[in-house]
């Protein structure tokens, strides 16, 4: 999510710095900043709110001379968007930057606060800074000094750091590395460590992957590694031999298939900071909402958001038991909503812009209604308007059909159900642990899914001859038929429908045929002997059918055509693996079609007119 960049070697480093932070713009941010180490062995440090552009024009004047250094892009998390929080944090001798999550950051500040350390920003990530400048301090050499801070971390950590005033530190830059992605760059008479591959093309096709509990030391000269048990090794060499725009795709074929690739980490990085599994509670960055003083709860969205929407009310509902409607952004404002105090307004929207729905917030706004934002671009329009807002961090989503901004949605939609739940008491403490203990197995069981995806590249090009699909859903899979059929017209310009299983036969029924494939989700639990009933009929008419179903499941194969099994989990969080299969499918058809698969005709990424 966040952008990494560090430099040792020859060249004076700050505008090498900037620009391989704006070769990882594309993971997004709200902030940036630089460290250097001048020649006289101090560091100083630059940061600014907002976009590179500000930090470039923070920088003009500034007599920041070094041949070592760091740099960094924030997404929040840990504290709002601010030139206090943003990175690199400077705490006595040590100035680092940092990509994760300190789990255990309450308890570790308490700890450090009683010894007299004072805190200058709301970041978990400074906490790191003083642990290691505290072992710096009781004579630690630095390699140790961050072994043995980190041994007291609960969490995942990408970090890069300088060291002043200790002679071992002198030119070097160093690293850790657990759960967040790290790599190194061999250059020529210089070494360099970034978050991803980008950043270092320009300087270097020889890269080493750093693995989870790596400790590693760059100078000039090379780079030195420790394993997590504090012995020095050889990690392998890669030679990367990507064109610039590859490594922007990081060498896959369109945005929208490294974005589907990218799902399980989007997922993971949504989820920082914000499930409480041991007490089955959320943290929802200051949202207060007092759900016994709660009329209804509308949800307003556009396109694939207003998928994410449906399923948002059927968590909603059963979570929480309070009463919820949905609409399209185009339809609310003009149909008069009895909207007003009292209720809250969720208002979904991945760019935040989305001009139908940035209008129904402002009526909801006028007519005296709590609004709160689910979005992906940090204090854009719909955020800003709203009264709170529950940031997705998927990153920028380049290919137009939105993939893992759904996904993230659907993760805030999880988050939102759960925090009312718990609030108004309808949710217990052993229920709130059940499905968030299930929602922190979901980046590993949708990466399982991925992996799979030759066998959907299979039935894409079995079925991208068809000229018409029809997809079935019941329950809170409904919205994913609708989702499922969506992106399948969205680029591969193929005509599909999504219906709820239910209602086929009030009129789709009449369509069914041997050339019509039927995309049949029904993953166990509720609605699953109805959904066989409806596939029967489908088989009765000669229809061809491709069933989503659950692992180990021993009914449904007999029936369908083909079969695509997913993670077994619980009933409300099957729309975040269901949907997985349906994007891959829906892309490999567009693929094989020849279509513009990031760029699908007269289709825009924001839609910011009405």
């Amino acid at each position: 999510m966040c952008g990494i960049v560090g430099y040792s070697g020859h060249e004076d480093c700050v505008d090498l710095l900037v620009d391989g932070l704006r070769r990882l713009e594309y993971r997004g941010y709200d902030s940036a900043g630089v460290a250097v180490m001048g020649p006289d062995g101090q560091v100083s440090v630059v940061r600014s709110l907002g976009k590179l552009s500000v930090l470039a024009k923070d920088l003009v004047g500034k007599d920041l001379k070094g041949h070592v250094g760091i740099g960094h892009t924030r997404w929040a998390t840990h504290g709002g968007p601010s030139e206090s929080n943003a990175h690199p944090h400077k705490v006595g001798r040590v100035t680092l930057v940092h990509n994760g999550i300190v789990e255990n950051h309450l308890e570790l500040k308490d700890e450090l606060t009683a010894k007299g350390r004072r805190f200058q920003s709301e970041t978990d990530t400074e906490i790191l800074a003083h642990l290691i400048d505290e072992k710096l301090e009781e004579g630690a050499e630095p390699v140790a000094a961050i072994r043995a801070a980190l041994a007291e971390v609960r969490g995942t950590w990408g970090l890069a750091m300088v060291i002043e005033g200790v002679t071992e530190a002198e030119g070097r830059v160093f690293c850790a590395k657990n759960s967040s992605p790290l790599i190194v760059g061999l250059g020529e008479e210089a070494s360099l460590v970034a978050s991803d591959i980008p950043a270092l093309l320009v300087h270097t096709r020889r890269m080493i992957f750093l693995e989870d509990g790596d400790v590693a030391a760059l100078d000039a000269d090379g780079v030195t590694i420790w394993d997590g048990d504090g012995h020095s090794v050889e990690r392998p060499v890669r030679s990367i031999d990507w064109s610039p725009m590859m490594a922007e795709k990081e060498g896959f074929k369109h945005f929208m298939l490294k974005e589907i690739h990218e799902q399980p980490r989007a997922v993971s990085d949504t989820l920082l900071g914000r499930i409480l599994v041991e007490h089955g509670d959320v943290n929802l960055n200051g949202l207060k909402l007092d759900p016994s003083e709660l009329g209804r709860v509308f949800i307003v969205a556009c396109g694939t958001s207003y998928h994410a929407g449906l399923v948002g009310k059927f968590l909603i509902e059963r979570l929480a038991r309070i009463p919820v409607e949905v609409d399209l952004g185009s339809e609310f404002r003009y149909r008069d909503p009895l909207i007003g105090p009292g209720d809250v307004m969720v208002a979904i929207s991945q760019s935040g812009e989305t001009a139908d729905t940035l209008a129904a917030v402002r009526t909801a706004k006028e007519k005296g209604a709590t609004v709160v934002a689910i979005a992906n671009v940090i204090d854009s329009q719909i955020p800003r308007t709203s009264d709170a807002c529950i940031y997705t961090h998927a990153g920028p989503e380049i290919g137009v059909a939105s993939t893992k901004a759904f996904t993230t949605q659907l993760v805030a939609l999880v988050c939102l159900a759960v925090y009312l739940g718990r609030r108004n008491g309808r949710l217990s403490d052993a229920r709130g642990r059940e499905l968030l203990q299930g929602l922190a197995q979901i980046p590993a069981q949708m990466h399982r899914i991925i992996e799979r995806a030759p066998e959907l590249q299979v039935l894409a090009r079995r079925y991208a001859n068809k000229s018409d699909f029809l997809y079935l859903g019941r329950g809170i899979n409904y919205p994913i038929a609708l989702e499922g059929a969506l992106k399948l017209k969205e680029i591969s310009y193929i005509h599909a429908e999504g219906y709820p299983a239910g209602e086929m036969k009030h009129g789709p029924i009449a369509l069914i045929d041997e050339n019509l494939p039927v995309v049949s989700l029904m993953p166990s639990g509720p609605g699953y002997d109805k959904m066989l009933n409806n596939i029967e009929e489908v088989r009765a008419r000669n229809g061809m059918v491709l069933a989503v179903a659950t692992e180990g499941d021993k009914r449904v194969g007999s029936l369908a055509d083909d079969l695509f099994l997913i993670p077994d989990v619980l009933p409300e969080l099957q729309p975040l693996l269901a949907v997985v299969p349906l994007q891959l499918l829906a892309y490999y058809v567009a693929d094989y079609k020849g279509t513009d698969v990031d760029q699908p005709r007269n289709l825009a990424k924001s839609v910011t007119v009405e």
